[in-house]
């Protein structure tokens, strides 16, 4: 397995429990419309670039609406996340969020985790005078089914080996850029990934994908530093 220096993570249904445009529809009061959208696409029997727009023009999210989504990706951060990106970091890993999502919805869980906003990879929203919702980046990669696959060959470089965790079928496409994909089921539990994942962990705490990003002596040395932090020691 190769030494990583660089780890992506998914956000919805990875690092945090929901999903952020579901999430969105029920507020708007057109979840039946979007969700079954939403889970084709995870699935891949639909296209991300099918429902990308489609979904986005149903809730046509405010400011207000986003703010409200990144308070509840926080609230339902996934077990073992913290704990997570904090031995990563500590093993000297890159750590990035990797996302179809809004990238202004994403800042505060970043920040709650400990990832720098530089590092958040998602799709721009715009809104209009007065926070009404007026669009979304429609160059971004991202709300491409390869999109996660682009980003994740730039970050790359053809210098560092990467890593994606996630929950999906955009993030098993990320393998065409020669990207190590873990599967991670805690949330929701995809065929797909299943069988297509270079690993694939059930869960349902997060930290159970460090034995698959992690060499042995590197996980020896965050599991003695993780053991000082909850002692005070560190």
């Amino acid at each position: 397995m190769p030494n990583f220096d660089i780890v992506c993570f998914d956000c919805d249904s990875t690092l945090s429990r929901i999903e952020g445009i579901d999430e969105l529809a029920r507020r708007a009061g057109v979840e039946a419309e979007v969700a079954p959208l939403t889970a084709a696409a995870m699935a891949g029997s639909l296209s991300l670039d099918a429902v990308y727009a489609r979904r986005l023009s149903l809730v046509r999210p405010d400011r207000a609406a986003i703010k409200w989504l990144g308070r509840r990706y926080v609230e339902e951060v996934v077990p073992g996340a913290r704990e997570t990106i904090a031995a990563l970091t500590h093993a000297g890993k890159s750590v990035h969020i990797v996302s179809g999502g809004l990238r202004p919805a994403l800042q505060p869980l970043a920040d709650a985790l400990g990832i720098s906003r530089t590092r958040i990879h998602a799709v721009d929203v715009m809104f209009a005078d007065g926070g009404s919702y007026s669009g979304f980046d429609r160059e971004s990669p991202l709300t491409q089914p390869d999109g996660k696959a682009v980003v994740c060959r730039a970050l790359a470089a053809g210098r560092y080996s990467v890593a994606l965790v996630g929950d999906g079928a955009s993030d098993l496409a990320a393998r065409a850029a020669g990207v190590f994909v873990v599967g991670f089921g805690g949330v929701t539990r995809r065929e797909a990934l299943v069988s297509g994942a270079d690993a694939f962990v059930a869960g349902p705490d997060l930290t159970a994908v460090l034995g698959t990003l992690l060499a042995p002596g590197e996980l020896n040395l965050c599991a003695v530093h993780m053991r000082a932090r909850q002692t005070g020691n560190a």
